[in-house]
């Protein structure tokens, strides 16, 4: 008996060894946020392994890899290290698959470029925006909070980190060679205590900084964001349309869907319309962090294959272009294998969602949605965070499940020792966010729910949303994912799961914040 564990040892070591090889390749091709911790995580707190035990609502920040996308990736790159010389041929397969499965080959001439992140696709936007730097370039976005730290500098065209995807070192903050961009001009999405300006008026000041650009002499990239990190729209697609028809080549839409909360018709819509749109597939779809793509529309794709790409040198290669791309030669051959790795393992998830029927991913995000909107209503421990309807009929040919909320944010609150409510700061609401991911054992008296107190929970990290009662909070996110509809759509106990772990990730929340409470009415 020995003998033959020791055989069946001995034959899985090369699977192991390839396995942990593939990890490691996971974690390559990105800048310093994708590095990871002496925890072996990255800074979204994600491992480059599956990981079981945590169970993931934070897909609004990023998730961990799943099994099936984890084996994907390595049947791939174990395919690549047979034969290094077809990756060019992998890169094209991928990009084909990419248009196939997001709906995007419905619009004839779409072409995709890849990138290693959602900020490198904003950098990318802006060098083929620019038309070749003849006329000043400047954007107009929501307030970073809303989107990515590093998307203002890099739609000014400055580094944004201290190391790009291409392994370069650079110093974060200098401008990168290339067309001279202006800094972007920001549209506050919240009032200062959280709630929602009207769209209205949101609209309003976009297309009143649009014309301004656009009137001093300039070019105008109004950077459309769908949706949010606390699941906005802003501007309206019908304001970036009217903006885009009144300017003509002078204004330039893009749309930063990098949480591709997207049904293949809305998708389908903004390509329709000649708006540039900006994937990942480590938002909802799923993948692991740092897989992102541009997708171009034909007229765009037609004007930008001449338009000069050096200044991204250090930020893409040949090979993440459309074949035959004429200025992307000026690009070096360096394979990003990283980049082609994890986006296998997203268009794995990807596929997997396209196979359920749509009115199952409906009735799954509904009931699911339902349970958890009613959780933070009535939990005297939280408040949500006000989020619009979303609106998609205006642009869309029909409804569809993306015009369902899958981000529910929300405030943490503890009890003073008057009995108010008191919302916790950011401090405090960052490190129940990294209590909620980790195994605590001394919990276990303040409630025998010793499962609920063990289990491991991943939501979308904090989001600053102004002022309560003169303190700076942050929302806390629980979201829904491809993965999650894929396993629970059109299957009641799937579902019942579903909104079980969530309502366990709540429950632990309420714990870690009761102990908030027993450690302030300690101090007292």
């Amino acid at each position: 008996m020995q003998a033959i564990l020791s055989r069946q040892s001995y034959a899985a070591r090369p699977q192991r060894e390839h396995d942990a090889a593939t990890a490691r390749a996971l974690t390559g091709g990105g800048d310093a946020r994708i590095e990871l911790s002496f925890a072996g995580t990255n800074q979204y707190g994600c491992p480059p392994r599956p990981d079981a035990l945590l169970v993931p609502f934070g897909s609004s920040t990023a998730s961990v890899v799943s099994t099936r996308g984890f084996q994907s990736a390595a049947e791939l790159y174990a395919r690549l290290r047979r034969h290094p010389q077809r990756y060019c041929h992998e890169a094209l397969r991928l990009r084909q698959d990419l248009l196939a499965l997001t709906g995007a080959s419905s619009v004839l001439g779409t072409e995709v470029v890849l990138a290693a992140s959602g900020t490198d696709i904003h950098l990318i936007a802006t060098q083929i925006a620019a038309q070749g730097g003849s006329v000043p370039l400047q954007a107009v976005m929501v307030e970073p909070a809303e989107t990515g730290s590093g998307v203002p500098a890099a739609l000014s065209a400055i580094h944004f980190s201290a190391r790009t995807c291409q392994g370069n070192t650079v110093f974060k903050g200098d401008p990168i060679a290339g067309p001279s961009l202006r800094e972007p001009a920001f549209v506050q999405l919240r009032y200062g205590d959280g709630t929602p300006r009207h769209a209205d008026d949101v609209d309003a000041e976009f297309a009143s900084r649009a014309e301004r650009i656009v009137r001093s002499g300039g070019h105008c990239l109004v950077v459309l964001t769908d949706l949010s990190k606390t699941g906005l729209i802003a501007p309206s697609p019908a304001c970036a349309a009217r903006l885009r028809s009144k300017f003509g080549s002078k204004l330039i839409v893009l749309v930063d869907a990098c949480q591709f909360r997207l049904s293949p018709s809305t998708l389908r819509a903004y390509l329709e319309q000649e708006f540039m749109v900006a994937i990942t597939g480590s938002k909802f779809v799923t993948g692991p962090a740092f897989c992102g793509a541009l997708l171009l529309p034909p007229g765009i794709a037609d004007c930008a294959r001449a338009r000069p790409l050096s200044a991204l040198r250090r930020y893409s290669s040949r090979s993440d272009w459309p074949e035959g791309w004429p200025s992307a030669a000026a690009l070096d051959d360096s394979p990003n294998v990283g980049l082609l790795l994890r986006w296998k393992a997203a268009l794995t998830e990807l596929s997997g969602f396209r196979a359920v029927p749509t009115r199952d991913i409906q009735q799954f995000l509904m009931n699911w949605g339902h349970a958890v909107a009613d959780r933070i209503a009535s939990d005297p421990t939280l408040e949500a965070l006000p989020v619009a309807q979303i609106a998609r009929t205006k642009y869309a040919n029909q409804i569809g499940w993306d015009s369902l909320q899958t981000i529910f944010p929300f405030l943490v609150y503890r009890h003073a020792c008057n009995g108010k409510r008191v919302p916790l700061c950011r401090d405090q609401t960052a490190k129940l966010h990294r209590q909620l991911q980790e195994i605590d054992l001394t919990a276990g008296s303040l409630s025998s729910a010793i499962e609920i107190e063990t289990t491991r929970f991943q939501l979308g990290q904090p989001v600053p949303c102004g002022l309560r009662a003169g303190t700076p909070v942050s929302a806390l996110r629980m979201c829904s994912s491809a993965r999650w509809a894929t396993e629970a759509a059109g299957d009641v106990q799937g579902t019942i799961h579903a909104v079980r772990q969530a309502m366990k990730a709540f429950d632990k929340l309420t714990l870690l914040a009761r102990r908030l409470d027993q450690a302030s009415a300690h101090l007292g």
